[in-house]
């Protein structure tokens, strides 16, 4: 079953490889359209480990698009994406039109950034706490209206099964969790 709703996910080089790929595929197994776009000229994107992604397109092909929600993977590839112009906007565009808004390990710096943070629950990977307003919750994975975050790689399969939740429901979850056996 392929549903209507789209989830754009931002891809810069040096994301973290489990933290992509674990929830987009739990995300389209679910039968979430998924648009991959890279932030450079290319569509093939070296992660941190060094394996290469072909994203679907370019963000500069699909920046002003519709999506339901903003998908933000971490590692490394956040430094880059701090430096992208585009991705401030990006964040704040999907926040005033009240549509969700995912990022995991590192990527909560750039929600914070974008100023949506303050008087907000979140977690975060601990190696950019101080980068962040206070926070305690070291859960795997925290939902505060629509922003979902998640602490890093060893959370990725519980936030993507979240975001299936959220996105869809908690039928859907439970029946993605049951068939990967989780």
């Amino acid at each position: 079953m392929v549903t209507s709703l789209h989830v754009l996910t931002v891809l810069a080089p040096d994301f973290e490889e489990l933290e992509v790929v674990a929830p987009i595929d739990l995300m389209r197994r679910a039968g979430i359209k998924v648009c991959i776009a890279a932030t450079g000229t290319t569509r093939e994107v070296k992660g941190r480990n060094n394996l290469v992604l072909l994203a679907d397109t370019l963000l500069a092909d699909v920046i002003n698009d519709s999506f339901d929600c903003l998908f933000l993977p971490g590692g490394p590839a956040v430094a880059h994406l701090r430096q992208d112009l585009r991705i401030v906007g990006l964040i704040q565009t999907y926040s005033k039109a009240n549509l969700w808004i995912a990022a995991i390990c590192a990527a909560p710096v750039l929600l914070n950034d974008a100023g949506l943070l303050t008087g907000k629950r979140f977690t975060a990977h601990p190696s950019v706490v101080t980068q962040l307003p206070p926070f305690s919750d070291s859960s795997a994975v925290v939902i505060d209206g629509k922003l979902i975050t998640s602490r890093g790689a060893g959370t990725a399969i519980a936030f993507g099964l979240s975001l299936v939740e959220n996105l869809l429901s908690a039928e859907k979850a439970k029946e993605i969790a049951l068939s990967i056996r989780y």
